[in-house]
């Protein structure tokens, strides 16, 4: 069902401040920064092993990263789990039970399907469901 830890996203106010710290002091490698705007948010992604760091920049007030960071400031956001078949996973999720908050997968970065439990059935932790195209993303 789930193959890996795909990222983690993390809150941050301004990519242009928090970038450096990652790059030039941990020296992470950039790979890439996007607009996602039916996220409302600016992400950058930081490679770390099999994994990466999403640093995600609300561009709007009204985005769900401007509200998290306004309630519980900047930080880790949510843990992404890379998967096949997403459609198939979030049947099999509700079957079992699980809040879903996208009942159906959206458009993420690099074009990936993406889809979120609801905390109140993961143990307060924001789980993403993430299936990328077969692109070596």
């Amino acid at each position: 069902m789930i193959e890996k830890i795909d990222h983690i996203g993390i809150a941050v106010k301004s990519l242009e401040l928090s970038l450096p710290f990652y790059v030039d002091v941990l020296g992470l490698e950039l790979e890439g920064i996007e607009q996602v705007d039916s996220e409302r948010v600016k992400v950058a992604f930081v490679k770390i092993g099999q994994s990466r760091l999403e640093l995600l920049e609300p561009t709007s007030s009204d985005s769900p990263i401007a509200t998290f960071i306004e309630k519980r400031g900047e930080g880790i956001h949510h843990v992404a789990l890379g998967v096949t078949s997403i459609e198939e996973r979030l049947e099999e999720l509700k079957t079992k039970g699980i809040r879903l908050i996208h009942e159906k997968p959206k458009i993420g970065a690099h074009e990936a399907k993406i889809a979120f439990l609801h905390p109140k059935s993961t143990g307060s932790v924001l789980l993403e469901l993430c299936e990328k195209p077969n692109k070596g993303v």
